[in-house]
């Protein structure tokens, strides 16, 4: 009980966008993929996911946890489904996705669906559900719903104070969220691993250092020095804590910080590999199409579920 109050303490959490959402023709995006945490809350209709194609019943949410690969199946599943990745669903979503009111009746849809987004980091640094590596799953809860639906009422309404009340639900999204895993027994493992970030204040100190410093040198000689671990070892304390070598982890750090601004500004991709570490624009743009399967000009004008 301590470690999960540690670990809910601990995190920032942050609304991002929400909308509502109808389908009006079958299809199957075979590697959807976000940056953040995305929660769907289905109301009428059809969503399978994963390889088995689970059913999303009516009434539940699916929740996919950032940087976490799902496929994704709206509408009843046949072999006459329109199959697409997430690059060529960017350029056709108006086809197949319409932007609907609360309450609105839709008898003909292949699915009807509410879905928020948004960040939760430990101690701002660690992007909480990406660190569990879990995949996308299913949560039967009335308060989930009833939270989304507040959230998306909140911002329509642009009263006094919505800001507010949008951060105070989104905090109760996240806590229902984490109390569903541990009252279902559902990834307690990585739950329990997740506790080893408050156990060694050199960890924290070394995510910090990283995100402060994303566009410098971040070598294993300059995070020994931050973390008063010896050049050889730092690597394997690292992992050791976290799962993940330490440069794994900054790359990723920087892939994520990168996909941020090109969301973001109009800094050219030159400027924001540059800022996030890449003094060869070639190799970033590289890099970047190798971890998130399009080119970094495409992630710049792709659309998501929300953009419809």
């Amino acid at each position: 009980m301590e470690d999960y109050n540690k670990i809910i303490e601990s995190l920032g959490i942050k609304y991002l966008k929400s909308n509502n959402v109808k389908v009006i023709n079958p299809l199957t995006i075979v590697d959807f993929k976000d940056t953040e945490n995305i929660l769907i809350l289905l109301k009428k209709g059809a969503i399978h996911f994963g390889k088995n194609k689970d059913l999303l019943k009516e009434g539940h949410a699916l929740f996919i946890p950032a940087n976490r690969l799902a496929e994704l199946h709206f509408g009843e599943v046949s072999n006459k489904t329109t199959k697409v990745d997430l690059e060529e669903f960017s350029f056709k979503q108006a086809e197949y996705f319409r932007t609907s009111k609360l309450g609105e009746i839709n008898e003909s849809v292949a699915a009807d669906f509410s879905i928020v987004v948004f960040e939760t980091k430990v101690f701002d640094t660690v992007n909480f559900f990406t660190a569990l590596d879990i995949p996308a799953f299913d949560m039967e809860n009335g308060t989930l719903g009833s939270l989304i639906y507040d959230l998306i009422t909140e911002e329509s309404r642009l009263k006094e104070g919505n800001q507010r009340v949008i951060k105070l639900k989104t905090e109760l999204l996240v806590i229902e969220s984490i109390r569903h895993l541990i009252d279902n027994r559902m990834f307690v493992e990585q739950l329990a691993t997740n506790s080893t970030y408050f156990k060694d204040p050199r960890l924290i100190t070394l995510f910090r250092y990283i995100k402060d410093n994303l566009g410098g040198e971040l070598t294993n000689k300059v995070l020994s020095d931050v973390t008063e671990v010896s050049e050889d070892y730092v690597g394997q304390y690292f992992k050791t804590l976290t799962g993940i070598n330490p440069q794994d982890y900054i790359e990723y750090q920087r892939m994520e910080y990168a996909v941020k601004l090109l969301r973001t500004t109009k800094m050219s991709i030159r400027d924001i590999g540059k800022t996030c570490g890449y003094k060869d624009t070639a190799y970033f743009c590289r890099r970047f199409k190798m971890m998130h399967g399009i080119p970094a000009g495409k992630m710049r004008k792709r659309e998501t579920l929300m953009n419809v």
